[in-house]
């Protein structure tokens, strides 16, 4: 292969590259003499320098060159916005607007406000972690949730790790390695990001064995299934997706019977991690404690879905089986920390103090259409005076909230929609500047028919003025 050779500088080019500054130059600059007490001076040298190599790169690259400015003010400045760039949180809080819950891209479900205090007091001191404070020796972390969710569950025990599918992953491996595990192929689902059912069962060693059809699953396929390698029945709860018609799955209380018979562990992946009974309010998933009281020995499910606590992943059950679980290696690698335990704790002793309106996901949940209809007419009623009702066409209409997160699937709750349209913007222009403010917070919203869709449901009535006054500037 013929090398290539360099084009030859120009004489600007060469003339541009003598005139950069040196890095010691540019960090005697006022802007980056000020930068100095705020940051590391490797981080300031290596951004620096990084600039200096890319204005070279440009200069030699670009027949356009003489264009660039090169002073050493307008360098220092351009590494500033670099270094404070570094500097800045990219993690922030936002406005959902959008309707959805338990929007997963947006964190899942936002955490009881008390959940903040309790955090800052485990977090910025030492705690009891795994120390029982009554004998005086080391303890076990998972003993400072365990008992609520045995409370709440009607379980024998209760181990944390950090999502749902690590639960699945470490039950697997702890009970079923080397061993098949019998699951109706109907429930093979991907969980999300590409992750999928059959795979996390493959990492945990344990061996898959599909029983049934997609849409048609007997008892009768486990039990025929059923060989002196089958350590576990699994059955997984189709939280993010709904098959209707010509389908049939057996009941989780025949499973646990057959369990019984063969002496097999029954294990369900519930996924949502619901509580309470939700249905009253539109929402049909199951209860974790039903399941115990069907037959389940072991039950995975999660925090930051419908339990509306922090993101963590949550194995029930019998408690020899649990212990079993919490022996096997892997649990070390996947427990939580004294941040998740402290958040769950606060969560759990809501629901133990039957104070369910405490929990952000649920109180979103209970609201009713009327009431977000009241809310969305005082909100307007605080909007109008701040935008141009000539260019601007608001109104409310009735629509429908989502669970997300992957839950409940074929649910959705009626509630009161905002749509907005103007003459200056599009609803792309908006959504973008919206979600891309001058100033306050980002505002995330639907777009629909060419107008910017508002559901209330998701955002915190505190947060009501501060949507209103983003909304009126992304609309001058």
């Amino acid at each position: 292969m013929a090398s290539r050779t360099k084009r030859p500088l120009s004489t600007e080019q060469s003339e541009l590259l003598r005139s950069l500054p040196s890095v010691d130059e540019l960090l005697l600059q006022p802007r980056l003499s000020a930068l100095a007490s705020r940051v590391d001076r490797d981080v300031l040298l290596e951004v620096t320098r990084s600039a200096l190599a890319a204005l070279r790169e440009s200069i030699t690259g670009a027949p356009e060159s003489a264009a660039l400015v090169l002073s050493p003010d307008a360098i220092a400045a351009h590494i500033t916005d670099s270094v404070e760039r570094i500097l800045s949180l990219s993690l922030q809080p936002v406005i959902n607007a959008t309707g959805v819950i338990l929007h997963t891209n947006l964190g899942r479900a936002p955490l009881l406000s008390a959940v903040a205090d309790h955090i800052r007091q485990s977090a910025a001191h030492y705690s009891n972690l795994e120390y029982d404070l009554e004998a005086g020796q080391r303890g076990k972390r998972d003993a400072h949730t365990s008992r609520l969710f045995e409370r709440l569950t009607g379980a024998g025990a209760a181990i944390v790790v950090n999502n749902c599918a690590a639960a699945v992953l470490l039950s697997l491996a702890a009970l079923a390695k080397g061993g098949e595990v019998l699951v109706s192929r109907g429930e093979l689902i991907e969980i999300g990001d590409g992750f999928r059912i059959p795979e996390v069962m493959a990492e945990s060693g344990a061996l898959l064995r599909e029983v049934g059809t997609t849409n048609r699953t007997r008892i009768e396929d486990y039990e025929r299934a059923v060989t002196e390698k089958t350590r576990l029945l699994l059955r997984v709860h189709p939280s993010n997706f709904h098959i209707s018609g010509f389908t049939e799955r057996p009941s989780l209380a025949e499973l646990a019977e057959l369990g019984r018979r063969t002496g097999l562990p029954v294990m369900e992946d519930l996924g949502s991690g619901c509580l309470v009974d939700l249905s009253a309010s539109g929402v049909s998933e199951p209860v974790v404690r039903q399941s115990f009281a069907a037959g389940a020995d072991i039950v995975a499910f999660s925090g930051d879905k419908l339990l509306g606590g922090p993101q963590a992943g949550i194995i029930a059950g019998k408690a020899d089986l649990v212990a079993q679980i919490r022996r096997y290696p892997l649990y070390r690698a996947l427990r939580v920390d004294k941040l998740t335990i402290a958040a769950l704790q606060i969560t759990l002793g809501a629901y133990l103090r039957g104070a369910l309106d405490e929990i952000p996901t649920l109180r979103m949940i209970r609201l009713s259409a009327a009431e977000l209809g009241r809310r969305a007419e005082n909100f307007l009623a605080l909007l109008r005076p701040q935008v141009s009702l000539a260019e601007v066409e608001i109104d409310v209409r009735a629509g429908s909230s989502l669970i997300g997160g992957g839950a409940t699937p074929a649910d959705s709750l009626p509630t009161m929609l905002i749509r907005v349209s103007s003459s200056r913007h599009s609803a792309a222009q908006l959504e973008k500047r919206l979600r891309r403010p001058a100033s306050g917070l980002s505002v995330i919203a639907r777009v629909e028919d060419n107008r910017i869709i508002l559901d209330l449901r998701t955002v915190f009535p505190e947060q009501d003025a501060a949507l209103a006054a983003t909304l009126s500037a992304a609309l001058r």
